[in-house]
């Protein structure tokens, strides 16, 4: 994190400890003044941080009050394009890398035509599985371009969100995007990986989700089995 530029580096910290609980929705977080202080910064440089956790409405400013927590924000994928570990209202969600990260020719992504830079540059794939306590529940399939993610092939991703990997080590973040849903019916791959019959329905999403970076995309392709969990979503 130390790469990071200072501001971004106080935002990951105050966004931590929302999410962790440490400052919970209503609270308000300490002064302008006091995190300057605390941090052994410019009060610009806390400003900037407080200005990107208003953006990713993790607090709200009130002139007056201060900032206020709103709380970590829920939801997903499947409604909201957040990560997909945060689709179920349920922390114990484990990721297995099923394919490590490896470089492939590509030259469209789940039915999406990829833009031709990326295309130039080649393709970082990798596969997971999510299981939530211990019950596969998504299954999704992610193409990258290998346009300046140094190392990114050696990261670990056991059990880590690939977008705060993005955001922390590349100051690559998501700004929106596009997803395609359908409902299919389970080939003999994702009987395999859900533990379920031939013809099982599934829900598929295709997604091309856009980044602060200029002709830069994630794009995913999820399998969903959760009729013993609930979706949650915002939009």
């Amino acid at each position: 994190m130390s790469e990071l530029p200072q501001y971004k580096q106080i935002y990951e910290k105050l966004r931590a400890k929302i999410a962790a609980g440490e400052y919970i929705p209503g609270d308000l977080l300490p002064s302008e003044h006091e995190l300057c202080t605390e941090y052994k910064v410019a009060r610009l440089t806390v400003r900037k941080a407080l200005e990107q956790l208003v953006a990713d409405d993790f607090i709200i400013r009130h002139q007056g009050k201060g900032s206020i927590v709103k709380g970590a924000p829920k939801g997903i994928g499947i409604l909201s394009l957040k990560s997909t570990t945060s689709a179920l209202d349920n922390t114990n969600l484990s990721t297995h890398i099923t394919l490590k990260p490896e470089l492939r020719e590509w030259h469209e992504a789940f039915t999406f035509p990829v833009e031709p830079q990326e295309e130039a540059v080649g393709c970082i794939y990798f596969e997971r599985l999510r299981l939530l306590d211990g019950e596969p529940v998504f299954y999704d399939i992610t193409m990258l371009p290998n346009m300046n993610l140094p190392r990114f092939l050696n990261h670990d991703l056991e059990n880590k969100s690939l977008f705060d990997t993005l955001r922390t080590r590349y100051q690559v973040i998501v700004t929106g995007g596009v997803q395609q849903l359908f409902a299919i019916r389970a080939d003999k791959r994702l009987q395999k990986y859900f533990h379920i019959r031939s013809g099982h329905p599934v829900l598929q999403l295709n997604r091309k989700i856009d980044t602060n970076r200029p002709g830069f995309h994630i794009y995913s392709q999820i399998f969903c089995v959760t009729q013993h969990y609930g979706l949650t979503g915002s939009f």
